[in-house]
């Protein structure tokens, strides 16, 4: 089997498989056992700008578990550091924005990130990981959405109800659509020099979008997420969109593009499937909570997933957000396996 014909592409471009190919978001990470010796030793940002770090714990996953993609170890905020805004993930958690985005000048004094100037340590970290995955599974890149990484430039740190983000959208939509545009340019370029290092496919992140109403997405974000996934289609892979909270924008993420819409857990999949127009796939939808439940629950709930699903092509399996740090490591073994076991029975039992 060649990558090409891999689950998880096919799944992509919504072919046949002969199971339900499954990743978890954040697969690589905190609730590792591997992952937190090496955290004890180095800080975050030393991780992520250390390819043979960042390399180590993309591959980490996928040698412990049937994952069928593996997706680069890195974070959506970096390009942040790259456009001029100072950022530091704290030992204690989250993230500090030393000098955040608050006025025109603030916008103005923006740059473009160059991807292998001002992020070259990401690009390096995928051309060391490809070789390792040959023959095994496609390898994912990502970057954030504008929207959320203008949150974070805007708020300074998280903010759940981003006040001081839809303040400066509405009060100053020239200043936040020039924020936006350049937001854009750095993410698609960011995206394409994944593309080019190795990335077989591209998720977009847009983790705070699920705050805003149907009418402001439409008007503030929807015209640059469609401009970043026209670009994408030059690229010729794979480009997954995904948000949390966003049961009432599904079929506006679609609208926007995305040959697969990420989907959370707060609606069912197949209801999410009806939202969505395009005839894009889906990518979802377990609870992340439901890796720290009893092993019945978490499988009668991946069970459901699965049959709503109803074995059409184009559902690749994942989590409604990352792996949470109190997962056991064999509860997500238990759900990889659970989930290619119990797609492939209806496969056959629906001759496919």
């Amino acid at each position: 089997m060649t990558i090409h014909d891999s689950r998880f592409l096919k799944a992509c471009r919504k072919e046949s498989a002969d199971c339900t190919p499954v990743w978890f978001m954040r697969q690589a990470g905190r609730y590792m056992k591997a992952y937190r010796a090496i955290r004890e030793k180095y800080g975050l940002m030393e991780m992520f700008k250390t390819p043979g770090l960042a390399a180590e714990i993309t591959l980490q996953p996928v040698g412990a578990f049937a994952v069928d993609a593996a997706i680069i170890f890195s974070d959506i905020l970096l390009p942040l550091e790259g456009m001029g805004v100072g950022i530091d993930f704290p030992r204690s958690g989250g993230v500090a924005v030393r000098n955040p985005v608050r006025n025109d000048a603030d916008v103005e004094a923006l740059r473009i990130a160059d991807p292998e100037g001002d992020l070259g340590f990401v690009l390096e970290s995928l051309r060391l990981v490809r070789p390792e995955l040959e023959g095994k599974v496609p390898l994912i890149g990502f970057a954030g959405a504008p929207y959320t990484l203008a949150s974070y430039a805007i708020e300074g740190a998280s903010s759940p109800h981003q006040l001081g983000t839809k303040d400066f959208m509405v009060r100053n939509p020239d200043g936040w659509d020039r924020l936006m545009k350049k937001l854009s340019e750095t993410v698609v370029a960011l995206l394409k020099a994944q593309v080019r290092a190795g990335a077989q496919a591209v998720q977009v992140f847009d983790s705070w979008i699920g705050g805003l109403g149907p009418a402001d997405y439409r008007e503030y974000v929807l015209p640059h997420m469609r401009k970043i996934f026209q670009s994408l289609k030059e690229e010729t892979i794979p480009s997954i969109h995904f948000g949390t909270g966003t049961a009432g924008l599904l079929p506006l993420l679609a609208e926007a593009g995305g040959d697969v819409i990420g989907v959370d857990w707060r609606i069912s999949l197949d209801r999410a499937w009806m939202s969505v127009e395009t005839g894009a796939g889906l990518q979802g939808n377990l609870d992340p909570v439901a890796l720290t439940a009893p092993r019945d629950y978490m499988k009668r709930r991946a069970a459901e997933i699965l049959d709503r699903a109803g074995g059409r092509p184009g559902h690749i399996f994942n989590l409604g957000h990352g792996v949470l740090p109190s997962t056991p490591e064999d509860s997500v073994k238990a759900l990889a396996d659970y989930v290619h076991e119990y797609s492939a029975r209806s496969v056959k039992n629906n001759g496919l």
